[in-house]
Parts: C-alpha cells; structure tokens; sequence
C-alpha cells in the first residue's frame, strides 16, 4: 500500500482519469435511446391498431364478401372443408407435384378417418392420399398422390368411366347450382373431366368439360393427379372423391374415400379461396408498410397483402428518405466509424425467420380476443429471435356478429433502424465531445505541468546542494495562481540571497574589523612582558599572550575559505600525474605526524588529471589533517588512488568513530564539526573539510564521506575526471 501511494501521478494523468468520467455521457446517451425506442414501440402498437381498425371499418356490413366463402359455417372441419392456398407460381400440370415442394408441409393426409364405403375391412395399404388446393390467377389448383397398391386403369375399348379407379369431383356453381364430374384415365397423360348429368354407369349421358384438366401419372406408390379448373366456375362447395377398385375381373367398387361426400350438395364440404374482393380492398386502403390478414370466424384467412419483410412500420420511411450527404464527415463515418460501431456497439437488422408467412390459420390471442369482440395486440419473437414482431387484431361486425377480423403485423426492423441512426448521431457527437474535451484538457493539464515543472527548474536550480543562492527565479506575469506563486518564491530566493551574502561576508568582515583589536593586545602584552613582573602577573600574562595567539588562530581559519574561494577563480589547470603527487605528500606527512603511521597504494601506472597541483596537495593535506584527528593511533591511516573507468578515485581512510547519522553531507559545510573535547587541543571551526569541497568543486569532482564498510572508521572518498590523452 505504501509503494502504491507513492507511485507519481502528474497533472495530466490526473486530467486524464477526470476526463474518464465523460465516458458516462455515451452510457447516459445509449439508456436514453432505449427509452426512445420503448416510446417507438408505443406509438408503433397505437399506430398498428389504428390500421386494423380502419381496414375493419371498410369491411364492416358487407355480408357478400362472407357469404361466398363460406363464413357462416358454425365451425369447419380439417381435410373436409378445403382452404385453397395463394400459390406463389403457376403450376406445370405434369403429374410430378415438383410445383408443390414449397407446401409439402400443408398437404392433408386422408386414411381412415376419411373412408365412406369398405366392402371388406379398410387398410392403409388399400389406398389412401394427400391432397391441397391452391389458387393462381384465377385458376384453381389441386394435387393427389395417391398410395393404391394395385391401381386399374380404364380399358381402351371400354366406354364404361366406373369400372375402374377414377375420382369424382362435386362443386358447386357460383350460383349455387350443383354439377358432379368424373376424372377416369386409360394411361398415363393429359386428362379432362367427364360432366356426370345422370348416372355415372351411362355414359351416353356423361358430357366432356374442357374447362376441368389435368394429368394422371403412375408412381411406385400408385398415382398422382394435378387438375386444374377456373375459379369462375367455383362456388363455396368443394368435394373430391376415389373410387378404389382391386379386382380386374369383376371390376367392382372396394372402397370409397374422399374429401366429403360427393353425391349429395348438402354433404359437400365448404371450399374457402383468398378473396379477391378482399385483396382488392385491401391494396386500396394502400397500407405497404404492414402484413395484414382477414380471416373469418374460422381464423381462416380470407385475403392477405404485404411482406413481413418489408412491414418495418411508419418509422422506416423517416430513415429510408432521409437526407445522404456526400461531404468528407458522410465518408468517414461509412467507411471507418460505422464498420466499428456495427461490429462492437450495434446489431445491424437483418432477414428473420417467420413461422406464419403462408399459413391457412392464423392463431394467436390476439386473434382471440378480436373474434370476441374486442381490439388487442402484442409482442412476439421471431423464431430465430433477432426480432420482435407487432401483431395487432380487430373485429368486423355484421348485424352485431363478428364475422372475422383483420389481422396486422409489423416488425421492428423500423424502429431497429431508427435506434441505430440514432445511436449513430449519438456516438459520433459523443466522441466528438470526448476527443475534443480530453484533447483541451490534456492541453490545459500539459500547459499547467509546465509551468510548475519549468518553476521547480528554477527553484532547483536557484540554490544549490550548499544551499547557496545561485541565480534568482524569474517572475511571471500571469494572474493565476501560479504566477502569484513564482512571484512569491522570487521574492523569497532574493531574501534568501541578500541573506547568505550577509553570512558569507561576516567572516571577512569579522576577521578584518578583530585583527586590529588583537594587534593592539598582542603589543600591549609584549611590552608588559619587558617589564619586571612577579611570577603571578608572569603566569597571567603567558595566558594572555596564549589567547591572543588563539584568537589570531582562529581570525586566519575564517580568512583561509574565503582567500581560497577568491584564489580559485584565478587558478590555471595543467595535465599532470596525480598518483605522483599523492606518493610525495605522504612522504611529508609520515614526518609531520611521527607517532600515526600511513599506507598507500598509487598504482602502478600514473593517473593524469587536469588541475592544480598546489590546490590538490591541500585538499589532500585537509583530508590526512582530518583522519588523523579522529583516527585511534593504533591503525594506519589507509590512502588509496585508483582507475575506475573514466575517473580517478582518491580514498582516506581511518580507524575511529564513526559518523553520526544524517551529518555525512552536513560535515562539508562551512563551520561544521563534531569533534570531541579530547581533540579541542588548538581551535577549529570545521573549515577544512568545506575548504576540501571547494577545491574538489573546481576540479569538478564529487567528494563523499562515509562510514567504512566494517564499521570500524570514516572514509573519504575524492573522484576527478581523468584527463584524456595529448594528441
């Protein structure tokens, strides 16, 4: 936790986390496009409702458009009361039901519950078939296939239609006049339909109707049969019948089984076909952006217009005509901006699945509740679930009874569409926003950071590691908070400088304004002396004299830095070998200090540096001066000059005590020392190792101190530049 609170955080990076905070906006902007779409939703159900109310308001009190199709049955049967489906192509009357690959799933099956004559005991095996009607364009469609395990043709010679397998179609006219007709083949091939105006075994009486064709093809399972006939000729009553015959020899009938029973017109099954007056309303009414159905009572579908594909809603139209611009922004967002969105931020809509397209029966609660009387609509899923289908419903009335209900559909590919034009607008402002507010606030930030980094630079720089005053901050003129700040702290660095010149002079100034005063007591002493004293005034006058000696001591020590900071401006550098100076002074200080003994080690090879060498030798004078006073007597003081790369390193070391903590880079420092009393033997003002600073400074060295690694004494350690070899 610690190191994590130290971690630096500028001012920019600290912009940049307050400026996250504008990622809220795309969030915000995206929860208010949702409730938008919710509202969308609203008005697109009121909408969808006003439209099944208005198409039911066109078909309300019109009892012939129901009356035809068979409305007003009290309920319908399945397999006995026949839907014609609108079929999408015309049909090829060729036998081989390929035209009807797309409605193999609505293909009836008739077996046993559809049989109405079995001289023996019925079998699936016997015969049996599948069976739907379609319409196109004005024509009426219908397709067996038929499983007869033993089909019998007609005999070319014979004129009899009934004694052998044929099927029995029973209509009736719009009129409502009922007429019967027999479909019987010889072979496989084009046929037509045999009128039935009397009895079906004369076939004098049997009249050919061009009107009914068809095609007759045997299959491995027995035959199929596609016919045709004009949905002119039609009424509201259909019925299709097999008469199945085994027996070759006598030829009579076994088994009966069809859509509804064709001899009689009042047991006839009821036939429903799209209306054509409905679809004509319908594509009146102009609605292009809904699927709608009629359906009667039976929720059979009566008439149909439009594509749940293309039924997007009234919203779509706003987006699909909306204004294209062709500037450089209109590029850039198609060719960069809305791939990204549409691949990480939005669905794109895109083709659905719908279970109900095409379907005979429309079902649904919504269906429900308009066959009893009363509007209603609501939301389902796809099948494939990408997206939401609208589904509203609406009664139509005749003398207070519903007689069916329209039926509208929309999907919210629209409103989809919408959303995302609108999300789109949305993250392209809110990414405006961000990249121009984060942009103006690293700018800001970085603009902030450096005027502070550039007043720090100056502040640094103003004083150096001594705490001298060294060059004053410039102030600005800016009226923020900063420039008050950089005002202020020129204005204390100026105090400050005034104030260490004043320090750095009161030496000088001492030293200068003391000597007369101690040159007047010296004399006075010395003359005292000449005269006869007594041994007490003698002794007292010794002391004296030994503290004015003292007093003139310690007047040269404050004198000695500021001579040689003065000298040291004027001072010429040459190239010379350092290890030869450091050898020859310890040969003088062996004889200077008899009872502390020295060790060096200079190398072997010489260390050429550039300086001077009278400075060098009285930096290296203060740093024995200093070892000796704080060494044991009973170690060497240890004095090692060695190559470490580009650098000379001079290091003194002695036995001793050890450094106090946190005084290493104080004991550089003018007028700093931690001598004990038993060293106090003559006065010392800590000026040697400021003096060694200095010199070392202007050689442009680094000079440390430190304890020794064995805790058993204080180093000095001196590092110079070497000088590079003469040309």
């Amino acid at each position: 936790m610690n190191r994590l609170s130290k971690l630096p955080i500028g001012l920019r990076t600290k912009v940049i986390l307050i400026s996250s905070f504008l990622l809220l906006l795309p969030w915000l902007g995206y929860k208010y496009i949702l409730e938008m779409e919710k509202l969308l939703r609203q008005g697109q159900e009121q909408t969808l409702i006003g439209t099944t109310r208005a198409v039911a308001t066109a078909l309300n009190e019109r009892p012939k458009l129901f009356s035809d199709q068979a409305s007003f049955l009290q309920s319908v049967k399945k397999g006995h009361d026949l839907y014609a489906y609108e079929l999408q192509t015309p049909i090829t009357l060729d036998g081989q039901l390929s035209d009807w690959t797309d409605y193999d799933d609505k293909m009836v099956h008739y077996g046993r519950d559809y049989v109405q004559f079995s001289r023996l005991p019925y079998s699936n095996t016997s015969i049996s078939f599948r069976h739907i009607v379609g319409k196109y364009d004005g024509y009426l469609y219908a397709a067996f296939e038929v499983s007869d395990s033993a089909p019998i043709m007609r005999r070319k010679d014979s004129v009899r239609v009934d004694r052998n397998d044929h099927l029995t179609i029973a209509m009736t006219s719009p009129d409502g006049e009922f007429s019967r007709y027999v479909i019987s083949a010889y072979e496989d091939g084009w046929v037509n339909a045999w009128q039935i105006t009397d009895g079906i075994s004369d076939s004098a009486s049997l009249i050919q109707q061009k009107h009914i064709q068809g095609y007759w093809r045997t299959t491995d399972k027995g035959y199929n049969i596609e016919l045709r006939l004009p949905l002119s000729y039609l009424g509201n009553k259909l019925g299709f019948a097999f008469y199945d015959i085994n027996n070759r020899q006598n030829r009579e009938i076994d088994t009966i089984i069809g859509t509804s029973n064709t001899s009689h017109l009042n047991r006839l099954g009821t036939v429903l076909v799209p209306s054509p007056e409905i679809e004509k309303i319908l594509k009146g009414m102009g609605h292009t952006s809904s699927r709608i159905w009629v359906i009667d009572r039976h929720q059979r579908v009566l008439a149909q217009t439009g594509d749940i594909q293309d039924s997007n809603g009234v919203w779509s139209s706003s987006v699909k005509y909306g204004d294209n611009d062709n500037t450089w922004w209109s590029s850039l967002e198609k060719k960069l901006l809305h791939p990204l969105y549409y691949r990480y931020l939005i669905t794109e809509p895109s083709e659905f699945v719908d279970t109900q397209q095409d379907e005979a029966l429309v079902k649904g609660v919504h269906v429900s509740q308009a066959l009893q009387g009363r509007g209603y609509s609501h939301w389902r899923r796809s099948e494939d679930g990408k997206v939401m289908i609208l589904t509203a419903a609406y009664p139509i009335w005749l003398d207070n009874n519903v007689m069916g209900a329209v039926v509208a559909e929309e999907s919210t590919v629209g409103i989809q569409t919408l959303r995302n034009r609108a999300l789109e607008k949305l993250f392209n402002a809110i990414l405006a926003v961000i990249a121009i507010g984060t942009i103006t606030l690293f700018l800001f930030a970085s603009k902030i950071s450096s005027r502070v980094r550039k007043l720090r630079d100056e502040a640094e720089l103003a004083i150096d590691s001594q705490g001298r005053i060294q060059q004053p901050i410039s102030p600005t003129q800016d009226t923020d908070e900063i420039g008050d700040l950089s005002r202020s702290l020129a204005g204390m660095v100026t105090r400050l400088g005034q104030y260490n010149h004043y320090l750095e002079n009161l030496s000088s100034r001492l030293s200068h304004e003391l000597r007369t005063p101690v040159a007047v007591v010296r004399s006075s002493l010395e003359n005292l002396s000449m005269q006869n004293q007594d041994d007490d005034s003698q002794r007292y006058i010794a002391r004296a004299q030994d503290g004015v000696q003292r007093l003139s001591t310690i007047l040269s020590s404050m004198t000695e830095a500021t001579r040689i900071e003065q000298s040291l401006q004027g001072a010429e550098k040459e190239r010379f070998p350092f290890n030869e100076l450091v050898s020859g002074c310890l040969q003088g200080y062996q004889m200077a200090f008899p009872n502390q003994t020295f060790t060096v080690h200079a190398g072997s090879s010489d260390i050429f540096v550039n300086g001077a060498p009278d400075y060098l030798a009285q930096l290296l004078d203060k740093l024995i001066a200093n070892a000796e006073d704080f060494s044991d007597n009973q170690n060497p003081i240890e004095v090692i000059l060695a190559r470490n790369g580009s650098q000379a390193v001079l290091t003194v070391s002695n036995y001793g005590p050890l450094l106090p903590e946190n005084m290493s880079d104080q004991l550089l420092n003018s007028m700093v020392s931690v001598r004990t009393q038993n060293k106090q033997s003559k006065p010392h003002l800590g000026l040697g190792l400021f003096i060694a600073r200095l010199i070392t400074e202007f050689h442009h060295g680094e000079i440390k101190l430190r304890n020794r690694a064995d805790q058993k004494g204080v180093e000095a350690m001196i590092t110079l530049p070497i000088a590079p070899e003469e040309s």
